[in-house]
């Protein structure tokens, strides 16, 4: 019935429908489902390359053990987030661990960028990190340096704890912007030098100035967009009156 969990049979008739060649739509069909409960299976068991049915239940079972395990400290924090079930924050956090590993995010670290912005503060303690993501500490700490290399997170002291946390800002994606227009620079200064070391006028020069020019002014926009939408987005709301 629509609405109800995916059956270990729902996932064998996704599967088969995925070797198929069916879209998500008409295996939905066939499934009487909605859509979007299909995409989020396959997508969040490996895509539709590599889903198996079996492994995906298995999965599923894991994660429902966990939850009647979950001791009850972490189902009072849970509980205390909003009002929130704790398997949905989760979810959600799985979901956005996936998009940004595909946008080239390793998985570690895409796993701790998503359970922090999945946080209603927007920081945790490594302590916490490892708490909610069942890895080891070292794991965690090469996640948080590269995370921090990359402008996404910052540290800072919990006078509390006697620990350090680790926070999204507001304007992380600014930063990350002015990071990425950062290397564009020096790539574009790169490939100038270049082109008058080889030559301007050879094809090798040619090309390594064309690459300058493409990367300094696709910086240059990328800096003037940023800043504007940055303003924009940062602007206190004002009322008619106002």
């Amino acid at each position: 019935m629509p609405g109800d969990r995916l059956t270990h049979q729902d996932r064998r008739q996704i599967a088969a429908g995925l070797a198929d060649g069916l879209t998500y739509a008409e295996i939905a069909r066939r499934l009487d489902r909605p859509t979007s409960t299909v995409t989020r299976e396959v997508m969040r068991n490996g895509g539709p390359g590599t889903y198996q049915a079996d492994q995906a239940h298995r999965a599923v079972e894991r994660r429902m053990h966990r939850r009647r395990t979950t001791s009850p400290a972490a189902a009072r924090e849970g509980a205390e987030s909003w009002g929130r079930d704790p398997e949905t924050v989760r979810e959600v956090a799985t979901r956005l661990t996936d998009l940004l590993v595909q946008t080239g995010l390793p998985q570690m670290m895409a796993k701790v960028l998503a359970c922090l912005y999945s946080t209603d503060t927007g920081s945790l303690t490594s302590a916490e990190l490892v708490q909610r993501l069942l890895v080891s500490p070292a794991s965690i700490s090469k996640a948080v340096g590269y995370l921090e290399d990359q402008e996404l997170i910052r540290r800072e002291r919990d006078p509390r704890r006697r620990a350090e946390r680790y926070v999204i800002d507001d304007d992380v994606w600014f930063q990350a912007m002015l990071a990425s227009a950062r290397t564009n620079a020096l790539l574009a200064a790169t490939a100038r030098d270049s082109a008058q070391s080889l030559g301007a006028t050879t094809p090798a020069g040619v090309r390594l100035e064309n690459m300058s020019q493409f990367l300094a002014r696709v910086g240059d926009d990328l800096v003037r967009s940023a800043e504007h939408w940055r303003a924009v987005y940062s602007r206190p709301e004002t009322t008619e009156n106002g």
